[in-house]
């Protein structure tokens, strides 16, 4: 988030409201999770709206460059549509950021929702507009969610999300308390924006961290070149999440102990990520990480 800018949180959907999907990266692979999690967003009673082309392919994109961002700034500046949830991850935004119209997206300010990939608009988007986007369940992965991660979804979907999380199976891997704005996002995502205009601000973060997929020299590399380039000595805290195999959660947990200062509280196995557990969380707003009751609370909503 850019602290030169007045943080916007978008306005919450009322039942009977349209929700736009966008296919910002990867082509919709996988029709019946797509269709699935449609299925689940109308039950709750909100309607769905997207292009007609939403299943086109170009390689491993979703279209050109050029389709998938007028199909962005389309449902952005759509006055029926009133939130955007990504259909699914895979690989592309970052090629959209150059030509993202940011103005756009500030002067129409409505829920983002998305992960893995979405990264990348989440923090660009932030940065830019000041709006506070929800790192969350996208289409193709919103079925197969527990229970948990489906009621977070609505939840904050509708304006009445927790205001505190105590999630179960918590590792608190370094004690201590620590407050800052949240940043959560895919790691190796996050590694890419580095040096580039769209960076986000990590100094005071509550970072949040998940990945998949990585083996662990990766996983390793990646955290290591944070650290590096000096981006993980200012934050105020690290919440590790899902990270796919046992060995590469180790390996995270351990690299991170060794890489952050002491005073710095580290939690891990929270659940955000690429498995059936991924709480949604407001990328941009301001929280509260206390390890002694192992509660992730949003002060502002309480």
């Amino acid at each position: 988030m850019n602290k030169t800018l007045k943080s916007i949180s978008p306005a919450p959907l009322k039942k009977g409201e349209t929700i736009g999907i966008i296919a910002p990266a990867g082509p919709v692979n996988d029709r019946e999770a797509f269709a699935a999690g449609a299925r689940l967003i109308e039950e709750m009673g909100f309607r769905i709206k997207h292009r007609p082309d939403i299943f086109r392919q170009d390689g491993y994109l979703a279209g050109s460059d050029q389709e998938r961002l007028a199909e962005l700034h389309a449902l952005f500046a759509d006055p029926e549509v009133k939130a955007l949830v990504a259909a699914r991850g895979g690989y592309g935004c970052l090629r959209l950021l150059a030509d993202l119209d940011f103005a756009l997206i500030r002067a129409n300010p409505k829920m983002l929702i998305g992960f893995s990939d979405l990264t990348v608009l989440h923090a660009a988007i932030g940065k830019q507009t000041g709006l506070v986007t929800l790192h969350g369940p996208m289409l193709a992965t919103l079925a197969r969610g527990d229970r948990e991660t489906r009621e977070s979804f609505f939840r904050w979907l509708s304006g009445c999300p927790e205001t505190k999380i105590k999630a179960r199976g918590l590792e608190i891997l370094r004690g201590g308390d620590a407050a800052g704005r949240l940043l959560p996002g895919n790691l190796a995502c996050l590694c890419h924006l580095l040096a580039t205009p769209w960076e986000p601000d990590w100094q005071g973060a509550i970072l949040v961290l998940e990945d998949i997929g990585e083996p662990p020299y990766r996983l390793d590399r990646l955290l290591t070149q944070l650290a590096v380039a000096g981006k993980l000595k200012g934050i105020a805290g690290l919440i590790l999440g899902d990270f796919g195999e046992s060995e590469a959660s180790e390996t995270v947990w351990r690299r991170a102990l060794e890489l952050l200062p002491e005073n710095i509280p580290v939690w891990g196995n929270f659940p955000c990520g690429h498995g059936s557990r991924n709480l949604t969380l407001p990328l941009g707003a301001e929280a509260r990480l206390d390890s002694s009751a192992g509660v992730l609370a949003f002060p502002r909503m309480i």
